[in-house]
């Protein structure tokens, strides 16, 4: 065991690493590294300042206040990944740090090799966690009726990042996205909503909901995975888009529902569900039947918000950290909005469904 590694006491890192510090900086940590659970992001930031201070030549006795970046390898046991991933927790084994390491190494933020005696750890650098936290910008906005031809192509480029942990070519990404909205835009406006600033008309959030055929209603028991389509690069959707006044037409699939990240607080929250609350409302109109409202959370910030909304999830995708979520129409219909989210700790990278 190297010096460092015997002078620090790991059952005592948060002396060094502030709760409000790690927080901070794992809420920015998912806002630029999509495909990360909150865990998993949160072991990162604090294996960061871990081995940080195991390359100090003395102990500091402040607090961390900032990262700075890792020159090298740095050794480091499973044995003290499991005490510094699981300092909160009953489990976590040896194993179980392991494996959490490799999830790390599958995401591209570490790199580990055994260099004949004991594991040795890289860590790739993440710029934006070096950078003062962003300052929530406030501005004027209002929901509005998507506008093809002026919306489509900053909405798509928006919606694409959240899907980068499935896709390494952005831009095709992008331009998938692109023609699906123009498609939906045809098929089913009145689903399609954004959040525009008043002074440029620039859009900053979207939303669309997708009323479903009865034909494909059985999908939202079976893996998520298989009904995923922004990502992928079939043309097929494997949703129908249900034809207005069909009286079989029961569920709503909130296939996006997100707001530009620096522009997310309460009242932009608050504003768009409220919006998406009379959108549904006249959605009844040509579907009078509508009960069921599903959805896909992609990025952890969206679980926080579904959950304050009393989202309950059904179908867990057996290959990745994906399911189905569900909430009875009536309900969230019936629901005190700003009351709902007001526990909600929003974050200058929340804003998401």
């Amino acid at each position: 065991m190297d010096t460092m590694t015997q002078m620090m006491n790991i059952s005592s890192f948060d002396q060094w690493l502030p709760s409000e510090v790690e927080k901070s900086l794992t809420e920015r940590l998912l806002q630029v590294q999509t495909g990360l659970t909150r865990r998993r992001a949160r072991c990162f930031v604090r294996l960061w300042v871990y081995l940080m201070l195991k390359q100090q030549k003395q102990l500091i006795q402040q607090s961390i206040e900032a990262l700075e970046p890792i020159s090298g390898t740095v050794p480091c046991t499973h044995r003290e990944a499991a005490e510094l991933f699981y300092a909160d927790t009953e489990r976590g084994s040896d194993r179980a740090a392991g494996m959490m390491i490799d999830q790390l190494v599958k995401a591209g933020l570490v790199e580990k090799n055994f260099d004949g005696n004991t594991l040795v750890l890289r860590l790739r650098t993440v710029p934006e966690l070096l950078q003062p936290s962003p300052t929530p910008l406030t501005v004027a906005a209002q929901p509005d009726d998507f506008n093809p031809r002026i919306d489509t192509i900053p909405v798509a480029n928006c919606i694409a990042q959240s899907y980068s942990w499935l896709t390494q070519d952005m831009a095709t990404t992008a331009y998938k996205i692109t023609k699906v909205l123009r498609k939906w835009a045809r098929d089913y406006p009145t689903g399609m909503r954004v959040l525009r600033r008043q002074d440029n008309q620039q859009p900053i959030g979207f939303y669309m909901l997708f009323p479903v055929a009865s034909v494909s209603e059985e999908k939202f028991f079976h893996p998520p995975s298989s009904s995923l389509h922004l990502s992928t690069v079939s043309d097929d959707d494997p949703m129908t888009l249900a034809t207005p006044g069909d009286p079989d037409c029961l569920a709503v699939f909130v296939r996006s529902w997100k707001i530009n990240p620096q522009y997310a607080n309460q009242e932009t929250v608050l504003q768009f569900l409220d919006d998406s609350k009379a959108t549904l409302k006249r959605m009844r109109e040509d579907f009078p039947n509508l009960c069921d409202l599903y959805a896909l959370p992609i990025h952890p910030s969206d679980e926080d918000l579904a959950s304050v909304l009393g989202f309950q999830k059904t179908v867990q995708d057996p290959h990745s950290f994906l399911y189905w979520i569900y909430m009875a129409l009536d309900q969230f219909l019936e629901l005190d909005l700003e009351q709902a989210i007001a526990p909600l700790a929003l974050h200058p990278d929340q804003g998401e469904l």
